[in-house]
């Protein structure tokens, strides 16, 4: 029996603007795939977002078509292609290998996250995701801290300074003991407005900033960061570090997204090297479907870090390909079924246990 990829588009439509530094999305468009071999399928989602890292639709749409029109017999053939340590396709990779580690999962009745780590938690924390700081309301800070989350990310750096630090210096005076503010520049600032960012909020609870400048310039991040009280991240402009080595990054913390990185497996080694040097590791999402986000969220399990991860996600859309994890009091917990967790609405035979 050959191995069959089936891989469908679609479009969800967001319920309110997501503005960033970079841009501003009103839905998010991809292809859901589904490998199917020896009666068991498993499942993965190509959301590509050049914005973050990835390919173009067109790259991605192109990669697809060609591993699905293969006519591939050995899945595990195809899994070592795609294993690479640099990829042009990250996102079409990443949904391809987790459709067939998905299925393997399924096969062999683990749940993803043991088939990726045998010493896989089984809950992870999660931060809020509140949009962009300039245009949030006290009322939505409220519902995130009722719901139980105790880390809030804010995008910043698409209005000025005087317009979002006032907002931030409100929320943190909302927030109970514990509770901290992720800030999310997307490359936004040069290092001279960066350093005064990391200034002006000094003794707020800064959790972190992300991706504080525009150019990936190690001896201003290095700077910057020595001069911060809390850590700096990098995330999209990993992409450019062709051979990278979390132990010469100059900042405090990596954020990982599979589907710009290029893989559950690639990602999970990072994470495990990153975290050996001492570096801090955070795995969100790409604001995709159900089905890349269960496949996130096995894979943030697998990482063992302790910190909120950025899934919390699945609110932004007005509509789903299935069922997301659910949260309560900001974590997510996994369950004990084999493969991902996800289901497709409508796909009845697929089950999170086949």
């Amino acid at each position: 029996m050959s191995l069959h990829l089936q891989v469908t588009p679609y479009r969800l439509p967001l319920r309110r603007l997501w503005r960033t530094a970079r841009g501003v999305l009103d839905a998010r468009a991809g292809w859901l795939v589904r490998a199917q071999y020896e009666g068991v399928a498993g499942f993965g989602d190509c959301a590509p977002l050049p914005a973050a890292g990835t390919e173009t639709a067109a790259q991605a749409k192109a990669q697809l078509l060609r591993c699905s029109s293969s006519g591939c017999e050995a899945v595990d053939d195809l899994l070592a292609a795609l294993d690479v340590e640099v990829s042009d396709t990250p996102a079409a990779d990443c949904a391809l290998e987790a459709a067939l580690l998905d299925r393997r999962a399924r096969a062999l009745g683990l749940s993803l996250r043991r088939l990726l780590c045998a010493d896989a938690v089984d809950r992870i924390a999660v931060n809020a995701a509140l949009g962009g700081a300039a245009a949030l309301e006290p009322s939505a800070v409220q519902q995130a801290l009722a719901a139980g989350f105790r880390v809030l990310k804010l995008k910043v750096g698409a209005a000025p300074m005087d317009i979002e630090l006032p907002r931030i210096e409100a929320v943190a005076a909302l927030l109970p003991p514990g509770a901290t503010l992720r800030l999310d520049a997307n490359g936004a600032w040069d290092a001279s407005t960066a350093a005064l960012w990391i200034e002006r909020l000094d003794g707020l609870p800064i959790d972190c900033i992300e991706e504080p400048i525009a150019t990936a310039d190690d001896a201003m991040l290095s700077d910057l960061q020595a001069a911060a009280p809390f850590s700096l991240a990098l995330d999209e402009s990993l992409v450019g570090r062709k051979h990278l080595d979390p132990r010469r990054l100059p900042v405090r913390r990596l954020v990982l997204k599979p589907g710009v990185v290029g893989g559950l497996r690639r990602t999970l080694r990072i994470a495990e090297q990153a975290r050996a040097a001492g570096l801090e590791v955070v795995v969100t999402s790409l604001v995709e479907s159900a089905a890349g986000l269960w496949v996130t969220a096995q894979l943030a399990a697998a990482t063992g870090s302790p910190l909120a991860h950025g899934l919390a996600t699945a609110d932004w859309l007005s509509a789903d390909l299935g069922a997301p994890p659910s949260i309560e009091q900001g974590w997510l917990r996994l369950p004990d079924t084999a493969g991902s967790g996800f289901l497709p609405f409508d796909d009845p035979s697929a089950s999170p246990s086949a």
